[in-house]
């Protein structure tokens, strides 16, 4: 057989990968600094706000004994955001990630120096002053903030520019979490809306530089260290299933529970502005009753993977975090969903684990969190690596995997979209989370061409083009174009309806040849190129169809292909995939399509 030199590849990336790899991970050193800057900022102002002295010590809200005045705390935090919401940026509101998708989708991966800056200053203030949030989803939009602003000093495309985005922001969530391979993983399944080299590799750059740098400045991981937890038998992994289904309801619920506070806020008759204050002050009612739900958590979070948080403690945790954090959320305040999230999932896991014959109230709250944070977000495999890289216990992944699988199955059923594309689409957008390989990409142009196409003779006089007895006639009529060739079949112009049209306009006469009133200027493309290439030329060239030649050659035509025939052949695809057929036999009779 002869050997065939093929020019396609299994990717397309070329080598401007490189200096895109160089600048994400200064873009990632640059993120690291930005979430320790965050981190002592948040403890700067808890300090403040809950102690009254001046210091970067971690601490957290529930540590102080300020009583009934603690209720005050979260709601100036909340006013002093609405400010800086309406007079600064009002993309600071809410958690990051759906800003940051906005971005990347709608705003050519640009973000504005200015959220750069308020974005991390309005999350520290919330947080510092006992919101309920992550610091995650802040560093997620900064770190992308600082990525966009680094991309646009340079001569990019939209395409680099979001790689440098996503870059900035996994290489924040890395650095505030220690965390670099689910930073990776949460880049691919939430930000990049693909899965290529040349966006992978440069976020994984930035997100190693990231890990790296944290270790002098904020230490090593992981920060949820807990005693490792045997492996799990089918039993156990069973239950971990049933955990999985019971965190996607929660998970549901949870969504549900965030956009209907955020549809309640604007039938208060008060500018937006004033929302923040009033999440604020119901922050600080539920932070009187249970102080346990002000601010990040960490600590709450650890203790929960240590089986020290159980029952009604437990029960109470679940219950007053999630509402007061989807309060706050709802009225569009800002700060992060994964740190809450791992504390809800925990407790969940913590009381569900005390009746299970099997494991751990600890090792329970571990695989809730991982299934929360799956369901909700919809991303299960940044779930499973991003728990285990919190923790470090490795024997669990199983538990994991199929307990956020589980959650997963809940919320894509229950739910069209998570809470991050919610709110993206509110805005009146949409995006798909699901990804597949374009048939464009992968079907060669020989696959769909029409190969049993009409042509012209160099020699026919115009006038043949309107007689029903020419063979060209019909194909003239349905395709309004004839290659024309010549007698050795080399494709030498085309003609078509357009010229046959303006020539009888004009009162030309029709005894002319088609190669005198066509044109000799005609676009080819060869048949092993790939559909792609053909949609592309035609969208780019605003042309209606192609002559397909033999590769290697400029003339030697072997097909046609036009607009109509790419949309066949997608709409063949598309039976493929969704029109269900029987084949198997019973009796000798095929049964019928259902």
């Amino acid at each position: 057989m002869k050997h065939r030199d093929d020019k396609l590849g299994d990717f397309t990336t070329d080598r401007r990968v490189i200096a895109l790899s160089a600048m994400a991970i200064v873009i990632g050193c640059i993120s690291t600094l930005v979430a320790y800057a965050l981190l002592w900022l948040i403890a700067v102002i808890t300090n403040i706000s809950f102690f009254g002295r001046l210091s970067s010590a971690g601490t957290t809200p529930a540590q102080s004994h300020l009583g009934i005045w603690v209720i005050a705390i979260p709601a100036i935090g909340g006013l002093i955001i609405g400010l800086m919401a309406r007079y600064g940026s009002d993309k600071i509101r809410g958690h990051g990630i759906p800003e940051a998708l906005e971005a990347i989708l709608l705003g050519q991966s640009k973000i504005d120096a200015k959220v750069a800056i308020l974005k991390p200053l309005s999350s520290a203030l919330s947080i510092g002053t006992g919101g309920p949030f992550g610091a995650e989803g802040p560093i997620i939009m900064t770190g992308g903030a600082f990525g966009s602003l680094f991309g646009q000093a340079f001569h990019l495309s939209s395409a680099e520019r979001k790689t440098l985005l996503v870059a900035g922001a996994a290489g924040g969530m890395s650095a505030v979490f220690g965390t670099p391979i689910a930073s990776v993983l949460l880049a691919v399944e939430l930000l990049l809306f693909e899965w290529k080299p040349r966006s992978l590799i440069p976020v994984a750059f930035a997100s190693m530089a990231a890990a790296a740098l944290r270790v002098p400045l904020l230490g090593p991981g992981p920060i949820f260290a807990t005693v490792h937890h045997p492996s799990l038998s089918i039993v156990g992994l069973g239950y971990a299933c049933l955990l999985g289904l019971l965190a996607g309801v929660g998970s549901g619920l949870l969504t549900k529970m965030v956009y209907g506070f955020e549809d309640l806020f604007p039938r208060i008759k008060l500018h937006w502005m004033w929302w923040p204050l009033i999440g604020g002050a119901f922050v600080g009612l539920g932070g009187y009753f249970d102080p346990r739900v002000l601010g990040v958590g960490y600590g709450t979070i650890h203790s929960l993977l240590n089986g020290e948080v159980l029952g009604s403690a437990a029960l109470s945790l679940l219950l007053a975090k999630s509402v007061v954090w989807s309060l706050s959320l709802g009225s569009g305040t800002s700060g992060g969903v994964l740190a809450p999230l791992l504390m809800m999932g925990g407790a969940l896991g913590a009381l569900v684990g005390q009746v299970l014959p099997v494991g751990t109230p600890g090792m329970w709250a571990m695989v809730g969190m991982a299934a929360m944070m799956g369901g909700t977000m919809r991303a299960p495999f940044t779930a499973v690596i991003f728990t285990f890289e919190l923790t470090y216990d490795v024997r669990v992944l199983p538990a994991l995997f199929i307990a956020c699988i589980a959650s997963e199955l809940v919320t894509v059923l229950w739910l069209k979209r998570s809470i991050l594309t919610e709110k993206v689409a509110r805005r009146g957008h949409h995006l798909t989370r699901e990804y597949a390989i374009d048939p464009f990409e992968v079907h060669r142009i020989h696959e769909v061409m029409i190969t049993d196409f009409g042509i012209a003779p160099e020699g026919t006089p115009l006038r043949e083009l309107a007689n029903p007895r020419f063979p060209g006639f019909l194909w003239f009529n349905e395709r309004r174009a004839l290659p024309i060739v010549e007698r050795s079949g080399r494709v030498v112009g085309v003609v078509t309806q357009g010229d046959y049209l303006q020539a009888i306009e004009l009162g030309e006469d029709l005894d002319r040849t088609v190669l005198e009133a066509g044109s000799r200027a005609f676009e080819t493309i060869e048949a092993d190129d790939v559909v792609r290439s053909a949609v592309v030329k035609l969208l780019r060239l605003d042309i209606e169809h192609l002559i397909v030649v033999e590769e290697g050659t400029a003339d030697k035509i072997v097909g046609y292909i036009d607009r109509s025939t790419v949309m066949d052949a997608h709409l063949r695809w598309y039976e493929e995939e969704h029109l269900q057929e029987r084949h198997l036999r019973f009796g000798g009779a095929r049964l019928q399509p259902s």
